[in-house]
Formats: structure tokens, C-alpha cells, sequence
């Protein structure tokens, strides 16, 4: 397994094909029926909106996380996201107390600008991201400095995207809405939540 390293100012992003097209199949059946997906409501400019994709919180008790005026408490780790958890621990040498789920159903779902910053992940969070299911583009802009350019990577099945260092306090990304004829995609964000 090779990890690709994704030069970037005031960032630290990683990159790999890790798991077979066979495993993450495996895992989207299983997960798809496991999983308890909500869409929640966000509120944006002052107005509550639909989230435009779905979504789910699983963790170990107490790995509470808020985002856009919401408070999601962790729903109780399935046997497949401990299996997934676990090969992620082996392949990366790191533990994670959490995930978030975003099914993303067909092109018309997406996820805007953002930067995942929250206090409860701490000052420079290590995001592992990995995306199962049908391909989509990750969107990269620098929140501060326009001299450098934005940037896409393509997320397939089976890869894996850790984002780290100061990545979350200078970048923000997206998954834009796409015309393009996708399926579906389901992308779990492991994180870890620090006790409050």
C-alpha cells in the first residue's frame, strides 16, 4: 500500500487507493442496512435548510460533536464500523474515538465550503476520510491566502484521505453538486472527539 503525500502550504494531506473495490462493496452493503441515516436541518445565513445528503454520528459515549447549530450524540459503533475502525487503526497507527457518515445519494447532494475546526477535535485535528462507493471531487480553497491555488482530488472507492497539521485552520473543502451521472457514495470521516 503506498500513501501519496499532497504538497500543500499550511496543510498536511495524505492520500491512497487502501482497501479493494471487493471490500468496500462488502462494507456499503453491510453499512446501508446498519446504519440509522438522518438528514438533518442546518441553519445557513439565519435560515434552517434540509442538509443535502445524509447523515449519521456513531462513537464511543461521551464523543458528543457540534456543527452548524447542531449537537449529535454518538449512536452506539455497529460491528462493521469496529471492523472498518479497526483496519484503519492497523493501516495508520492511529485510534479514533468517532466517525461521521454522509451518504451522498446521487449527484444533486453535496457538502459546501467548510473547514472542520471544532474545538471538541482540538487545536490540529487528524481527519481519515474514506470514501465507498461511487466517485466524486473533493474541492480544496486556502481560507486566507488567494495567491494559492484551489485544488480537486477525485475520491473513489476504497481510498483514503487523511487531512492534518494545520490543514483545518488555513483550507476549507467541498463536494460540489455534479451533473455528471454518479452513484452513490458513502464517505465515513473518522475523527477524534476530546473530552469536554
Amino acid at each position: 500500500m503506498s500513501f501519496e503525500i499532497i504538497d500543500i502550504p499550511d496543510g498536511d494531506l495524505t492520500f491512497s487507493r487502501t482497501w479493494r473495490e471487493s471490500d468496500s462493496v462488502n462494507w456499503i452493503e453491510r453499512l446501508k442496512k446498519e446504519i440509522e441515516w438522518e438528514q438533518h436541518r442546518i441553519k445557513i445565513f439565519g435560515k434552517w435548510v434540509d442538509c443535502p445528503r445524509l447523515s449519521a454520528w456513531y462513537g464511543d459515549p461521551g464523543a458528543v460533536y457540534s456543527y452548524s447549530n447542531l449537537s449529535l450524540n454518538p449512536k452506539a459503533w455497529t460491528p462493521t464500523l469496529l471492523e472498518v475502525r479497526n483496519q484503519l487503526a492497523e493501516t495508520i497507527e492511529r485510534q479514533f474515538n468517532s466517525v461521521l457518515l454522509n451518504l451522498y445519494r446521487n449527484g444533486n447532494d453535496s457538502m459546501g465550503w467548510h473547514s472542520d475546526d471544532e474545538w471538541e477535535m482540538g487545536l490540529n485535528p487528524v481527519i481519515a476520510s474514506i470514501s465507498l462507493g461511487g466517485s466524486r471531487m473533493m474541492k480544496f480553497q486556502h481560507r486566507s491566502d488567494s495567491e494559492v491555488s484551489n485544488f480537486a482530488l477525485e475520491l473513489s472507492t476504497g481510498s483514503l484521505l487523511i487531512m492534518a497539521g494545520t490543514t483545518q485552520k488555513f483550507w476549507q473543502h467541498e463536494i460540489p453538486k455534479t451533473k455528471k451521472a454518479v452513484g452513490e457514495r458513502l464517505n465515513l470521516t473518522f475523527r477524534f472527539i476530546q473530552g469536554r
